[in-house]
């Protein structure tokens, strides 16, 4: 059907995006440390299917032709210390491209990010290494996950228990059951001591037995006044353990606050959504996902120049490209080719000296 969004008469409408520190869930009530400080932060991905687009999109110096999803559409948001933040959405709204950006497993598109202390991302399937055995796993995650040596050497047997997996544990990887993956991924992950931890649909892992061993080890972290971010489908859990909430819908921040309000907001627009019929649905759906494939840099910058709160010097660092890949300015292209030209003229000057 031929309907924009407002036809549809939806509930909740992203935010502005000099608005979003507006929002509840950043106001510091308790005056708590700042933990995680996030400034428009966007993830872009180019939709070219063949090796020469890709390789094109981070070699050619002015923008490929090819078309750009933006999976993050300027998210802005602060965490304080001993917050546990609940992160909801339907399918493919970014959820967990903000997570993997959270933990540094990749990097935002533009945006600014400050992070007090150390991220682990607890994402079970995460860092496994199909013909390495369960213990040699356990040594390799936990080095990545920044352990020592001597500390995998401490916590190695209470891994391998906690996993459940008996003599298996030293068994390649590859001959396990996915459940058997989970439950060693989960093991290995809750037993780091990460500042901030971020889980990514990790309570449903194993049997109904190691899932409430999982549960009450998430709860053993809240007590101990940890920073989380938490993302699940069952917002049930999410209502059990966090205290806040953030609801992403395709790549924009729609609410922030506390869990009760958010959760009760999302509830109601999937009642909503429910109403509509197939040909709604799926005509709603290809909107919102245009949507994320014609937004772009311009319409950020003119939103981000918009924001009162941010000085000349933090607007332009929030427009500035992180990624390494991403397409190089003539500037720099420049630079390279003079270095270049550089390096073979000196090339060239010793080799005649040498002769």
């Amino acid at each position: 059907m031929d309907q924009n969004a407002e036809n549809y008469q939806d509930p909740y409408h992203q935010i502005a995006l000099p608005e979003q520190l507006a929002l509840e869930g950043n106001v510091n009530v308790d005056n708590k440390p700042v933990k995680l400080s996030a400034r428009y932060i966007t993830k872009e991905y180019d939709m070219g299917t063949s090796r020469g687009d890709k390789i094109n999109a981070i070699l050619n110096p002015i923008k490929s032709n090819d078309k750009k999803f933006w999976a993050l559409k300027g998210l802005s948001f602060d965490v304080f210390e001993g917050d546990v933040v609940g992160v909801i959405g339907v399918n493919g709204s970014g959820k967990s491209t903000l997570l993997n950006i959270l933990s540094r497993a990749l990097i935002e598109t533009t945006g600014t990010l400050d992070i007090n202390g150390e991220t682990s991302l607890l994402a079970v399937y995460d860092g496994l290494r199909e013909n390495l055995t369960g213990l040699e796993n356990i040594r390799l995650k936990s080095l990545m996950m920044g352990a020592t040596n001597k500390e995998v050497d401490k916590t190695i047997d209470a891994i391998a228990e906690f996993s459940e997996l008996g003599e298996f544990i030293k068994q390649p990887v590859k001959k396990y059951s996915s459940g058997m993956r989970a439950k060693l991924g989960f093991a290995i992950a809750v037993h780091q001591d990460p500042d901030i931890l971020i889980i990514d649909e990790a309570l449903s892992v194993g049997d109904a037995t190691f899932q409430k061993k999982a549960l009450n080890k998430v709860r053993e972290f809240k007590e101990a006044g940890k920073t989380m971010f938490f993302v699940s489908h069952s917002l049930g859990q999410v209502k059990e353990f966090t205290d806040k909430v953030m609801w992403i819908q395709h790549g924009e921040l729609r609410a922030y606050g506390d869990t009760q309000t958010v959760t009760a907001e999302y509830e109601a627009w999937g009642k909503w959504y429910a109403t509509l019929s197939d040909a709604d649905k799926k005509a709603y759906s290809n909107e919102r996902k245009e949507s994320q494939v014609e937004f772009n840099r311009e319409q950020l910058a003119v939103q981000i120049e918009a924001d009162p709160k941010l000085d000349a010097d933090a607007k332009k660092a929030a427009l500035i490209g992180n990624e390494i890949g991403a397409p190089l300015t003539w500037f720099t292209w420049i630079i390279l080719i003079l270095f270049g030209l550089v390096w073979i003229y000196t090339y060239y000057i010793h080799g005649l000296m040498g002769q």
